[in-house]
C-alpha cells in the first residue's frame, strides 16, 4: 500500500462541491504532479492530501490510518506542506522563519540542536539564499521569499513533501533551479514529492507520475511518456497542439498549434468549470 492515498473523497468549500467521490494514489517514493486547468480541484486536493482540508465523504490515508485521526505533530514529521499562499509574521529574518521548519522535531526531551542548526544552514544552501539569512523575509522579493519558504519546508525533513504551485513569483532561471532540486530530493534522498504545477511541459520533464485532472475528476494518471497525447490535452485544456519528444530529455513536449489554426473559444470554454453544489 502507498503511504498517501486519497479514498472516494468529496471536496468542496460551504456549499460548493469542488470534486466527488476523487481517489488517488501518490506512488511511494515518486515526483507526482497535479496538473489540470483552472479551477479543476488542484489545489484543493493538495489542501485535501496535506490535512488543510477534512473531506465532507471518504477519507485521505496516511500509513493506512486517516490523516484526520494522527496527532498534527505526527503527521508533520512526516508530511511537509509548501502552501500556494504563505504569509511571514512581522519583523522575522530568513534564518528564524526557516529554523520553524524544525518545529515537529523539538519536544520537552528534545530542545534546538546543533543537528536543528546544521539541517537549517543546509536547507538555505540548497535553496540559494544563505546569503540572505539576516535579512527580513517581508523586505525580500517574492522569487527570494519563495526560495525561503521552500526552505522552511525542507527543514522540516519528512519523507512526504507537498507542494502547492513551487514555482509560482520565479522567472525561469529559478523555475529550473527549483524543480531541479524536487528532481534531487526525488532522486538521491528517495523523498515522495506531490506538486501542483500549471506549466504541461515543467510537469512533463520533472514528474515520474502525472494526475491530470478535469473539473474535480482524474482523466488520466500514470508516467507522462504513457499518458501525454495531442488527444488528452485538447481534451483537457481545449487546446489543438503537438506532442513532440522533448531534443533535451526525450520527455513529451507541448508545442501548441499557431493563432490562426486554432478555433475561437466562447466564453463558456474559456472560463472555469461551473462547480457542484451539495444536496
Amino acid at each position: 500500500m502507498n503511504r498517501l492515498t486519497a479514498d472516494d473523497v468529496t471536496l468542496g468549500y460551504d456549499q460548493r462541491v469542488i470534486a466527488e467521490r476523487l481517489s488517488v494514489e501518490i506512488p511511494d517514493h515518486s515526483f507526482t504532479v497535479i496538473v489540470g486547468p483552472n479551477g479543476c480541484g488542484k489545489s484543493t486536493l493538495l489542501r485535501a492530501l496535506s490535512r488543510m482540508l477534512k473531506p465532507s465523504t471518504g477519507q485521505v490515508l496516511l500509513d493506512g490510518e486517516s490523516i484526520h485521526a494522527q496527532p498534527a505533530k505526527k503527521v508533520a514529521r512526516t508530511l511537509g506542506l509548501l502552501p500556494q499562499s504563505s504569509i511571514a509574521p512581522d519583523g522575522i529574518t530568513v534564518a528564524d522563519l526557516v529554523a520553524r521548519g524544525r518545529y515537529p522535531h523539538q519536544g520537552l526531551l528534545k530542545q534546538w540542536s546543533r543537528d536543528d542548526e546544521r539541517v537549517v544552514f543546509e536547507s538555505m544552501r540548497q535553496t540559494g539564499v544563505e546569503d540572505l539569512a539576516e535579512r527580513y523575509v517581508d523586505e525580500l522579493s517574492g522569487g527570494q521569499r519563495q526560495r525561503v519558504w521552500i526552505a522552511m519546508a525542507l527543514a522540516q525533513q519528512t519523507p512526504l513533501l507537498l507542494l502547492d504551485e513551487p514555482t509560482t513569483f520565479l522567472d525561469i532561471q529559478h523555475q529550473i533551479d527549483v524543480l531541479d532540486l524536487c528532481a534531487d530530493l526525488h532522486e538521491q534522498q528517495g523523498r515522495t514529492l506531490v506538486a501542483v504545477l500549471h506549466d504541461l511541459n515543467h510537469a512533463a520533464r520533472y514528474a515520474t507520475h502525472l494526475i491530470v485532472l478535469k473539473e474535480g475528476e482524474v482523466l488520466a494518471a500514470g508516467a507522462p511518456a504513457d499518458i501525454v497525447t495531442a488527444e488528452l490535452v485538447e481534451q483537457v485544456f481545449t487546446l489543438p497542439c503537438q506532442v513532440i519528444p522533448d531534443p533535451e530529455t526525450g520527455t513529451p513536449l507541448v508545442v501548441p498549434a499557431a493563432r490562426r489554426r486554432r478555433p475561437e473559444r466562447s466564453a463558456e470554454t474559456a472560463g472555469d468549470a461551473p462547480a457542484k453544489t451539495l444536496a
